[in-house]
C-alpha cells in the first residue's frame, strides 16, 4: 500500500517512469540486471510532497535535498534531510518521506534496481542516516542528473541509453561514496587496518587468535572479518599465514637458516606443514624459492 498525501503534481516538476516491460528487459539484459535506474525525477519546491510506503518499495530509493527541507523516516527512525544532502531507503525497508512544511525541499530523486545494487551501495558506505555530498561534488550531482534525465525524456526505450544511465548513476554513487569516505569513516577504517595489521607483523613469531586480534582492535570478529575482505581480499587469518609466508621468502634469500629454522622463526613449529603452506601460496617449495636467484 502508498499514501500519497501532495497535490496533483508540483510546478515545473520532472518525471518519468520505465513501463515494467521495459523494467523486465532491464532486469534480464547482462550490461543492466545488476544494476539500472527504473524512475527519475525531479520536485522544485514540494509543498506538502509525502510518500509512505508500509511495506517498503521494490526498488532502492536516493533523495538529494538540493534546496530547503524535509524528513525521512526508515524502519521507524526518524532524522531531517537538509541542503546538500543525500539519503537512501535500502528496497524492502518500510519507510515515509516528507517536505517541510515551513521551508519545502527540492529534490532530485531516482530509484535503482537490480541484484548489485546493494553490494554497490556497501561497497561505498551509501544507506542509513543521510550524507552529506561535498561541495565538490554538488554540481557534478545535478549535472549528471541532468544528463541522464535528458537521455531518457529524449530515448527512453533505447538500451544503449538505458546502459549509459545505469553506468553514470553507478559512478554518481561512486564519486560521492568515496568523497564522504575520505572523512572520519574512511580514516577511522584505515586507522583500524593499520593497527591489526602492524599487530600481526609484530607477532609473526608466535600465532594470533582471531579474538585476540579483534580485542586489540575494538572491533567484533565479524565486522574484523569484513574490513579485510573488502580491503585486502582475504578474511583476517589467511592474511596473517600470507605475511608469514612473506617473512619467510625474506629469510631464505637473505639467511642461510634451514627450513625448520625459518618456520620455527615464523611461529609454525611442524616445518612439513610449513612446506606446503609456503608452496601453495608462494607457488614453489622453500627450496626451490631459495635456488632462484633473486635481484
Amino acid at each position: 500500500m502508498e499514501v500519497i498525501q501532495k497535490p496533483e503534481g508540483f510546478p515545473e516538476q520532472r518525471l518519468f517512469v520505465l513501463p515494467e516491460y521495459l523494467n523486465a528487459e532491464l532486469a534480464s539484459y547482462e550490461l543492466t540486471r545488476g544494476f539500472y535506474a527504473s524512475d527519475i525525477g525531479y520536485f522544485p519546491h514540494a509543498r506538502h510532497h509525502y510518500r509512505e510506503r508500509p511495506a517498503g518499495c521494490d526498488s532502492h530509493i536516493v533523495i538529494y535535498c538540493a534546496d530547503g527541507e524535509g524528513w525521512v523516516e526508515l524502519e521507524g527512525k526518524s532524522f531531517p534531510l537538509f541542503e546538500r544532502q543525500l539519503a537512501i531507503l535500502p528496497a524492502g525497508a518500510p519507510h515515509r518521506y516528507g517536505a517541510s512544511e515551513a521551508s519545502p525541499w527540492s529534490i532530485y530523486w531516482f530509484h535503482l534496481r537490480g541484484d548489485q545494487v546493494a553490494s554497490y551501495l556497501q561497497l561505498y558506505g551509501l544507506g542509513g542516516h543521510p550524507i552529506l555530498v561535498p561541495a565538490a561534488l554538488q554540481a557534478h550531482f545535478l549535472e549528471c542528473f541532468e544528463r541522464c534525465y535528458g537521455l531518457i525524456a529524449d530515448k527512453p526505450y533505447s538500451l544503449p541509453v538505458q546502459v549509459q544511465i545505469a553506468h553514470t548513476l553507478g559512478q554518481l554513487l561512486g564519486a560521492i561514496g568515496l568523497g564522504t569516505d575520505g572523512s572520519n569513516r574512511r580514516r577511522k577504517r584505515d586507522e583500524d587496518l593499520e593497527r591489526a595489521i602492524r599487530y600481526m607483523n609484530d607477532r609473526l613469531h608466535s600465532s594470533i587468535a582471531l579474538a585476540e586480534l579483534a580485542a586489540h582492535t575494538g572491533l567484533s570478529k565479524q565486522h574484523l572479518i569484513y574490513l579485510f575482505k573488502q580491503e585486502t581480499g582475504f578474511p583476517p587469518v589467511d592474511y596473517y599465514l600470507r605475511l608469514k609466508m612473506q617473512k619467510a621468502g625474506q629469510l631464505l634469500s637473505l639467511t642461510g637458516l634451514s627450513v625448520k629454522e625459518i618456520a620455527s622463526e615464523v611461529g609454525i613449529g611442524d616445518p612439513y606443514y610449513f612446506s606446503r603452506m609456503f608452496k601453495k601460496l608462494m607457488g614453489v617449495s622453500p627450496t626451490e624459492y631459495r635456488s632462484v636467484p633473486k635481484g
